[in-house]
Order: C-alpha cells, then sequence, then structure tokens
C-alpha cells in the first residue's frame, strides 16, 4: 500500500479498524460518543425524562459547544459554557478514548484537574442533530438483531479480510 504524506495507513483502506476502550464504561448516561466529523459529538440521556435524549457536541477546531433534545429542542443549561450533558460527554469519551487521545483530537491542552474541560476556548454553536441522532439509531439497530454468521446486506461494500469457519 502507498500513503502519500496527506493521508495516513487507515485513510487509504475501505475499512477502520475498531478501538478498543480505554476502560469499559457504562453506557446509560451516554449510549454513543464519538469522535468524528472534527467534532466529539455523542447521545447523552436526560436526567429527568427517561423518553428524552440530548445530542451534545464540541466542535475540535472553535470549541464551539452544543446540545439539544433529540427533537431539536435547545438545552437549557447550554449557555456558552458546557452543560451537565456536554460535560457527560467528555467524560465519557475520556474514558472512551483516554484524555490525551480526546485532547488531542479537541485540540486542547489537559487542565491541571487532569481533563479536557478545562482547556476549552467555548462558544455556542449549533450541531446536525438529525445526523448524529441518526447514527446512533443505526448503532442500536445492531444491538437488536438476532445473533448470525449470516452477512448483513448493508455491510456488503467492505472488504473481506479473512473467512470465518462456520
Amino acid at each position: 500500500m502507498i500513503v502519500n504524506a496527506d493521508t495516513t495507513a487507515w485513510e487509504e483502506r475501505g475499512t477502520v479498524r475498531v478501538v478498543e476502550p480505554v476502560r469499559s464504561r457504562k453506557l446509560a448516561k451516554v449510549p454513543f460518543v464519538e469522535l468524528a466529523e472534527g467534532r466529539l459529538q455523542g447521545v447523552v440521556s436526560s436526567g429527568s425524562d427517561i423518553a428524552r435524549v440530548y445530542v451534545s457536541a464540541i466542535a475540535a477546531d472553535s470549541h464551539a459547544l452544543s446540545c439539544g433534545t433529540n427533537n431539536n429542542r435547545p438545552c437549557g443549561g447550554s449557555h456558552g459554557y458546557a452543560c451537565k450533558h456536554l460535560q457527560a460527554l467528555v467524560k465519557e469519551a475520556e474514558i472512551q478514548y483516554g484524555v490525551e487521545r480526546v485532547a488531542r483530537y479537541l485540540g486542547v491542552e489537559v487542565g491541571e484537574d487532569g481533563g479536557v474541560l478545562a482547556g476549552l476556548r467555548t462558544a455556542p454553536a449549533g450541531a446536525p442533530v438529525g445526523g448524529v441522532f441518526s447514527r446512533f439509531l443505526r448503532h442500536l439497530a445492531y444491538l437488536e438483531r438476532a445473533d448470525s454468521k449470516a452477512p448483513l446486506p448493508e455491510m456488503a461494500w467492505f472488504p473481506a479480510t479473512g473467512a470465518v469457519a462456520g
């Protein structure tokens, strides 16, 4: 494989390896967290309503914050600083990916407390709530599938990396 100076090896492949979490985490409060599309983003459960979730994000370049419900209502606690949903998102990202990786992705210095939040230069902004929530729902659909070794049609475009004995 030839990799030029502008791309990394994983960008040249059709698949991306799954990164194991740094530490195991509970999924009840933050069921979905990812470093994607230039943002730390994810889904955070509401503390007061079991039927409500928040889609929260921090932009890597500007540290713009966004937090709102899955039906596009803004978070009541987000006023240009990290609300409790964003704080929970960062905490779980640090568990999932490690403090150093999250800090490097967001472009911040780790604070004196050893966390990412202290290094953010925050500003309010909107986030693509629909896109993040849609990916979360797609991940949930895979959890509801019965165990099977049969191929998934929607995953057929991934190249086979090896045969599995059935």
